[in-house]
């Protein structure tokens, strides 16, 4: 069986050089042995193929989507001096700030964070749920091949006369249900730790919204507020005079 230390070599060893033919000769022998076990899984292993690609297609897409918001680099003294001075915002979430804080009062600036709420956020849960559905029907799908395997094995104990191509038949059948359940477990435990980091990233950029959006709503209050004290002291100086 190949292994690593196979694939990269060990000049320490005496073994060859490490050259790009070298590579490419192990290279193609790792890809005949895959092939070999792929063809072994029969036709289950498309079916885990496929769903292997919806869950990790779906995941990097999710993950591209929460690295755009760019709240992974921003601190929090960064944004908070956005909201003081909305004209230095830069980014997508500078831009919310800018048109939170260019609303007229709490409730205008209240309707912007709800809008993205409605228009991001929705796309997230969805990708997610899809994802989580397919780590569950990864390692299902694997013992279905197992079962199948299992089928083919028995069929081939019941109609062979215990030759060599019975036994054939019996380790392609065992063979069948041992790798369909071993490829449904490789997706599914990367895609289940894959699911919980995005599904963290998820909640801590909700987390941060609403932390925005409260900072927002009381640079609006202390608006409000410095401008009913102007009004009460003009109104004074003018009874004064």
């Amino acid at each position: 069986m190949l292994t690593l230390a196979n694939i990269l070599g060990s000049t320490a060893t005496g073994a060859e050089p490490l050259t790009a033919e070298n590579l490419r000769i192990r290279a193609e022998a790792l890809w005949q042995q895959a092939l070999a076990i792929w063809i072994a899984g029969e036709w289950g292993m498309v079916a885990i193929a496929a769903n292997a690609f919806v869950l990790f297609a779906l995941g990097i897409h999710i993950w591209l989507k929460l690295n755009e918001t760019g709240t992974k680099w921003l601190s929090d003294r960064r944004w908070r001096g956005w909201v003081e001075r909305p004209e230095t915002a830069r980014g997508p979430i500078g831009t919310i700030i800018s048109e939170a804080m260019s609303a007229k009062g709490i409730g205008d600036s209240a309707l912007v964070f709800e809008g993205v709420r409605t228009t991001e956020l929705p796309g997230f849960e969805r990708d997610l749920k899809v994802m989580k559905i397919c780590v569950g029907t990864a390692p299902l799908l694997g013992l279905f091949g197992t079962v199948t395997g299992m089928l083919a094995t028995f069929n081939a104990l019941a109609q062979g006369s215990g030759g060599e191509k019975t036994m054939g038949m019996i380790a392609k059948g065992i063979s069948e249900a041992l790798i369909t359940t071993e490829t449904g477990l490789v997706v599914a435990l990367p895609g289940l730790f894959f699911h919980y980091y995005l599904s963290r990233g998820y909640e801590r950029y909700k987390a941060f919204l609403a932390r925005v959006e409260a900072a927002c709503g009381q640079a609006h209050w202390k608006r409000v507020r410095a401008a009913a004290l102007a009004d009460r002291q003009q109104e004074l100086v003018e009874a004064a005079a």
